[in-house]
């Protein structure tokens, strides 16, 4: 296992992150436990999770990720230190009034970035998270499939200088050690990082996005705001909710994966040129000798603004593969088709 820096944090990171939104739904505490112990054996040190997990998001089930994962903390406390542990904030949002107790409109603001950095820590058992994320923007973006700004849909946001303000106070009570940003736009992360500069706040070190072979936007924007602001890419959705490894070609419908479980959740990736793509790096990958799920693994893994890609398994096999994804090297000829690839099926997944 290799390790990058999180942005200027001084942390470093394992290249692929353990990524638990399974946890309290298709994976029991049990199974939750066992993977983080062999995430941890296999050289992983970073786990992400959420308030809102898992997913997808229930009334009856949000926050249980959290509560599996402090779970293994209080079993383990000698292993605190060996964990980079990120968690978010809930954006603003509409779908889900349940969120903290439901009570008021879940937006990022001060009340709401204070009591949900409380409930983490409670339920994390924890005095302090090293990545605390917003998990999606406070103000209108599109997201979670959509492909275009709408100023239609305009609302009032609350100021992103406020937003620092309170993540800066979470710093400086040593609750939170760094911050981050999830499902942004370039737009976003510059706002963030204007701020951070002209008035001594702090400065995000990543940015959790989408990325994978059939949504590359990644690419159009935010790679050079990566690289110029040092905000590395963690990488989420890598196998796009598993298109990618083939097993929903032609109707496919395996006993307990996650789209046969949720049908409606996968509908960002419900386009017409999605199965065409996928067919297509499904068969690159077979005539290379390679698993599809690992070749798709290892092109986010070797992009040069990635600093971590995050994988979720249901089984301990697929855990497994995933991982071993690291020691698999994408060469120029396999990297040149896969972008002839991209060429003919452009970003089918927006």
């Amino acid at each position: 296992m290799r390790y990058n820096p999180l942005g200027n944090s001084g942390l470093q990171v394992s290249e692929i992150c353990l990524g638990t939104m399974t946890f309290g739904d298709q994976n029991s505490r049990e199974d939750a436990h066992a993977q983080i112990d062999r995430a941890l054996e296999r050289g992983i040190n970073f786990i992400d999770t959420a308030e809102l997990y898992p997913v997808p998001p229930k009334a009856e089930t949000h926050s249980r990720t959290e509560s599996y994962i402090g779970d293994w903390i209080a079993k383990n406390p000698g292993k605190r230190g060996d964990i980079v542990l990120a968690t978010k904030v809930v954006g603003r949002s509409q779908m889900l009034p349940w969120i903290r107790g439901g009570d008021e409109l879940p937006v990022v603001d001060r009340s709401n970035i204070e009591r949900a950095i409380e409930g983490s820590l409670k339920r994390l058992q924890t005095d302090y998270v090293d990545l605390y994320q917003i998990h999606w923007p406070d103000r209108n973006v599109p997201k979670f499939g959509e492909a275009r700004f709408d100023p239609q849909r305009e609302w009032e946001a609350h100021p992103v200088r406020e937003q620092l303000e309170v993540l800066k106070e979470l710093v400086d009570a040593g609750k939170v050690r760094y911050i981050g940003l999830s499902n942004e736009t370039p737009w976003g992360v510059m706002q963030f990082t204007r701020m951070a500069e002209e008035h001594g706040l702090p400065h995000v070190v990543s940015v959790q996005n989408a990325y994978n072979l059939i949504n590359r936007a990644f690419e159009n924007g935010l790679d050079e705001v990566s690289y110029r602001e040092n905000v590395g890419l963690l990488a989420y959705s890598v196998l796009a909710f598993g298109h990618l490894t083939g097993k929903y070609l032609d109707g496919g419908q395996p006993e307990g994966a996650r789209l046969t479980l949720y049908p409606d959740f996968g509908n960002r990736y419900a386009k017409p040129g999605v199965e065409p793509a996928c067919r297509e790096y499904v068969n690159l990958a077979r005539e290379a000798g390679l698993d599809p799920a690992q070749m798709a693994l290892a092109f986010v893994r070797q992009q040069p603004f990635t600093t971590s890609t995050i994988i979720g398994a249901t089984t301990m096999e697929q855990l497994d593969a995933d991982i071993d994804s690291a020691e698999v090297t994408l060469g120029d000829d396999l990297l040149a088709a896969i972008d002839d690839i991209h060429r003919r099926y452009t970003n089918p997944a927006l």
